[in-house]
């Protein structure tokens, strides 16, 4: 009390000699007194309250939609790349109803779909609009009021395909198109996915052919697909264009191609030959097909976006000209289709518990990719060399590349692998700065190399009776001709694995999971009888590699260098990040010449028997430097090399069944 008193009397004062001043200065001298004695000692800040979440989208239930949903997409808008549909939808209740957009797709892992692209939605009943209001929490949702004595929801919309590739990825040009139905569609709330039944048609553009796993009948241009479950709508894409061709690779599977130019279309007899002996290894490997039908769907051009998406009955397939026509030099594209084709068993058949949903809406979780995405990159390179698509070399080169990068990704230090199985929703396969620092989705191949350990264990283990090939048609030899899901977890490897050959599989895998700081798991090439090693002359892979134009010296000085001298790479404490280089900078000259890539990997080869240092010069913006790198290792490029005489586990691994 007394403090207070002591901190008013001067204002107290003040005010008795502002009674008595001219008037003129009573009035602001009042107010700034006021001001002072209105301001609290000890102010507190606003503190709201959230407002409470109501959840008003209807959690999927297993029972049947009550009708059947028709979907018209006409494709034919290639000026503008747009596709327009029309949806009828019917409905059995009044009142509050929810339609989704698909979000969180299979294959990509992640919230993916392209919401962003749908545009002209209008809903209609008994002909008059229905407003609809998009969800403030779940965007992909969309609410609307159903009146009374309405049987069915008539819906218009677009979806607006990229138009250049930095929109995303571009599905519709003059010579091909990709239709993906989860674009193209909105479905009901409250129901498993595969509980609605769909029937859909597609107009195409005059003359061109389409194909899918979806069996379909043609009047002319337009197909009209058989009647399924939104579920397998969604996983039936169809790829058409202007100039096709179909290769039966057996009585159920099929290659279909579509090309922005139809020279790329020449496929000689020997190349359709090695693509027949992958089904043919793939069925004798894994005992059993899952599927009535199959087609790889495989688009040449530049037209669309490459792509690489499984599904259970077909698979998305995108790569650029060449792959038949420059054959010897596009060894590096060919391991596109053993690896999703595999995906017809692993991953979609079998499927880890986290990664089926019972909608599209529903989040995905992950935690099983090194089984679901590993164990198929494991396979996808087996079955290349076991069809002759790629030769052993060549894919022995391969491994080599893989090794080398996991031996540099130092990243390994402070994050486990199977928190990359996270990947696809943190980044969604953006570009990283850091690469070899942050990680990326490495349960892909670092999944390789431990699923390679399996082998080399079980070879051991049983002494030379067992391998990775009776776990596999243990895990999903079974039911020939279901394409259903058969889902497992982690205590299911392990129980299966153990069926095989008795081993603690539970630790090794805790261990391969969450281990950091130790080196790349190499040690399952090496008890199948090759080591990484490391040599001045790149292989033929690693060369085809290279033509694009990209200079890969990540495993020397620790930098990739792209066709137009930008520094695209940087390995985290190289010699390079050790220099101050990093992405976006280019490099302009080598030891006082122009850059070039032949002059840096002379200095290179310079600076292993010199003093001197490596001497580049960086532009960064505007900026010109000079950098010094102390590097004295040469050139750097991995090979595999065999250890030991006869057939080791890896040859034998390789070997066609």
């Amino acid at each position: 009390m007394k403090l207070l008193y002591a901190r008013l009397l001067p204002r107290i004062i003040i005010g008795i000699y502002l009674s008595k001043a001219l008037p003129m200065l009573r009035a602001p001298f009042a107010a700034l007194l006021l001001a002072g004695v209105a301001t609290p000692v000890l102010a507190e800040n606003s503190r709201p309250q959230p407002i409470p979440f109501v959840n008003r989208i209807p959690e999927p239930r297993d029972v049947p939609y009550p009708g059947t949903i028709r979907l018209e997409v006409d494709a034919t808008d290639l000026a503008h790349r747009i596709f327009n549909v029309r949806e009828t939808l019917p409905v059995a209740k009044t009142g509050h109803m929810v339609l989704l957009f698909p979000q969180w797709l299979p294959g990509t892992h992640s919230p993916r779909g392209q919401l962003d692209k749908l545009a002209g939605l209008h809903i209609v009943a008994n002909g008059k609009e229905l407003p609809w209001t998009r969800d403030d929490v779940e965007v992909f949702a969309f609410h609307i009021e159903v009146p009374r004595g309405v049987k069915q929801l008539d819906i218009r919309l677009q979806f607006l395909s990229a138009t250049v590739s930095d929109q995303g990825a571009i599905v519709m040009s003059p010579t091909l198109m990709r239709v993906q139905f989860n674009s193209m569609s909105l479905y009901p709330a409250g129901y498993f996915a595969r509980r609605i039944p769909i029937a859909a048609t597609v107009k195409y553009p005059e003359g061109w052919t389409a194909y899918s796993g979806l069996p379909a009948k043609a009047e002319g241009t337009t197909y009209s697909y058989e009647t399924i479950d939104y579920e397998n709508l969604v996983d039936s894409p169809t790829l058409a264009g202007k100039y096709c061709k179909s290769w039966p690779l057996s009585t159920r599977v099929f290659l279909d191609t579509c090309a922005d130019d139809p020279k790329e279309l020449a496929a000689k007899p020997e190349q359709i030959d090695a693509h027949k002996q992958l089904v043919e290894q793939a069925v004798r490997t894994f005992g059993s097909q899952h599927y009535d039908n199959y087609h790889l769907l495989f688009g040449l051009g530049d037209s669309i976006g490459g792509i690489g998406l499984e599904h259970h009955r077909s698979s998305e397939n995108g790569r650029a000209k060449g792959y038949f026509t420059d054959w010897d030099n596009t060894v590096g594209d060919r391991n596109l289709l053993p690896h999703e084709y595999s995906h017809s068993w692993i991953g979609k058949y079998r499927r880890g518990e986290g990664n089926w949903t019972p909608n599209f809406n529903v989040p995905m979780r992950n935690e099983l990719l090194w089984a679901y995405e590993g164990l198929d990159q494991f396979w996808g390179y087996v079955l290349q060399a076991r069809s002759g698509l790629v030769s052993k070399q060549d894919t022995l080169d391969q491994y080599a590349n893989i090794m080398a990068t996991l031996d540099t990704r130092v990243a390994r230090q402070w994050r486990d692998l199977v928190d990359t199985t996270n990947d696809p929703q943190i980044s969604q396969r953006r570009p990283k700065g850091w690469l070899s620092w942050q990680r990326s989705e490495d349960y892909y191949n670092e999944g390789l190399l431990d699923w390679m350990e399996v082998d080399s264990i079980l070879r051991r283990e049983s002494r030379g009776t067992k391998s990775i090939d009776d776990f596999i048609r243990a895990f999903v030899g079974m039911n020939d001709g279901d394409w259903g899901t058969l889902t497992y977890s982690f205590d299911d490897i392990v129980r299966t694995l153990n069926g095989v050959q008795r081993y603690d599989w539970a630790a090794f895998w805790t261990r391969r999971l969450t281990e950091t700081g130790a080196p790349a798991p190499l040690q399952g090439f090496i008890d199948n009888g090759y080591r990484l090693t490391y040599s001045d002359t790149p292989s033929a892979t690693f060369k085809a590699s290279e033509k694009t134009g990209t200079t890969n010296l990540g495993f020397s000085l620790g930098l990739v260098i792209n066709k137009d001298a930008g520094i695209t790479s940087v390995v985290w404490d190289s010699p390079a990040f050790k220099a101050g280089l990093t992405l976006g900078q280019t490099i302009v000259g080598v030891g006082g010449q122009v850059y070039s890539p032949e002059k840096l990997k002379e200095a290179i080869t310079a600076a292993k028997s010199g003093n001197a240092p490596i001497k580049l010069m960086i532009k960064a913006g505007t900026e010109l430097r000079e950098v010094s790198i102390d590097y004295k290792d040469g050139l750097r490029y991995p090979h595999l090399e065999k250890i030991g005489k006869g057939e080791s586990g890896l040859d034998l691994l390789l070997a066609p069944r």
